[in-house]
């Protein structure tokens, strides 16, 4: 399997919603790998925040401001970030926005807005990176932020699961057209960490409001102690943790990127669903069978299944199921 960033020394990496969360966690742990970092924000206070936690690498650090659905300023922010280190070796596609309800009360408007940020705000950012990206062809990495909820349903996030699950098949087929190029593609499918993902609707257009998915913002610094209990007893996991997590991918060039392995039963039961289902006793004609030929196998999936099989499947002590 080619592994394009091996040695991340001294590359560089552009990490959308990168002031807090996980997507701060992945700029902390590329920085302290020795990379230099460019982090998009969306909220001031955030961005203050993070650069305390980025203070020793500041002559590494550089933030943009950046909507991931506005097209004109990814090609600003890009192009700035060139200007002040020369080239981009990896892409973090991070940023993305959280709602829970009822699918059957859901509006237009929260599927655009959850579907405009987290599917094409992905879709705007490699539009827009992916010729630099070629054009120096000194190895590049492009990780994608899912979700482990794009892998199974969970109740009350149709919206949600939906786009994640759309992130990962683009991701999916991404990966076997850049690999020729030197391009690995990988994607992040996180379970609980503590961010700010609960507030995200903070930053929702005036013109998408009328939320029917939504929070209760006079509870926000409620959320947010809670949030921080939850992560200090371990109930969530640190970001910078699953931001080293992320470092291992892009080193080790995986397809998918897991960190929370308390929700292999739930992933292996949709599988399972979905194997079991598939007819036993349909005769296929010869002629449809040959249409279906080219899609009848992905190397993509099949090395990274021999890849990972060959490694073995151990839990490393810090991401083991204590029972």
């Amino acid at each position: 399997m080619p592994i394009p960033i091996k040695d991340v020394q001294g590359k560089v990496a552009f990490i959308t919603g990168g002031s807090s969360g996980i997507g701060l966690g992945i700029a902390r742990a590329l920085s302290d790998a020795g990379m230099k970092i460019v982090i998009s924000y969306r909220t001031r206070e955030h961005l203050s925040e993070a650069m305390k936690y980025l203070e020793n690498a500041r002559e590494r650090v550089h933030a943009v401001e950046l909507d991931v659905t506005n097209r004109d300023g990814i090609q600003a922010a890009a192009a700035e970030a060139i200007k002040v280190f020369g080239k981009i070796h990896v892409l973090v596609n991070n940023a993305g926005v959280y709602a829970l309800g009822p699918f059957s009360e859901a509006t237009r408007k929260d599927w655009d807005w959850m579907m405009n940020v987290n599917v094409g705000g992905v879709f705007n950012c490699l539009e827009v990176f992916l010729p630099h990206l070629r054009a120096h062809g000194e190895g590049s990495q492009i990780v994608t932020t899912a979700s482990a909820w794009g892998l199974f349903a969970v109740e009350n996030a149709a919206i949600y699961c939906a786009s994640k699950a759309a992130v990962i098949m683009m991701m999916e087929v991404l990966r076997g057209e850049l690999l020729p190029l030197n391009i690995g593609v990988s994607v992040y499918c996180p379970g609980a960490v503590f961010s700010r993902g609960w507030n995200s609707q903070r930053n929702r257009p005036t013109e998408l409001g009328g939320l029917s998915h939504s929070t209760d913002t006079s509870k926000l610094a409620e959320h947010e102690a809670s949030g921080r209990k939850l992560r200090d007893t371990g109930a969530l996991m640190d970001p910078f943790e699953a931001g080293r997590i992320v470092l291992e991918g892009i080193r080790n060039n995986y397809l998918y990127i897991l960190s929370h392995p308390e929700y292999e039963g739930a992933i292996r039961d949709r599988s399972e669903a979905v194997l079991a289902s598939i007819p036993a006793h349909v005769q296929v004609p010869e002629a449809r069978l040959a249409i279906a030929q080219p899609t009848l196998s992905n190397p993509s999936y099949t090395l990274e299944r021999d890849r990972r099989r060959c490694l073995g499947r151990e839990r490393s002590p810090t991401s083991k199921i204590v029972r």
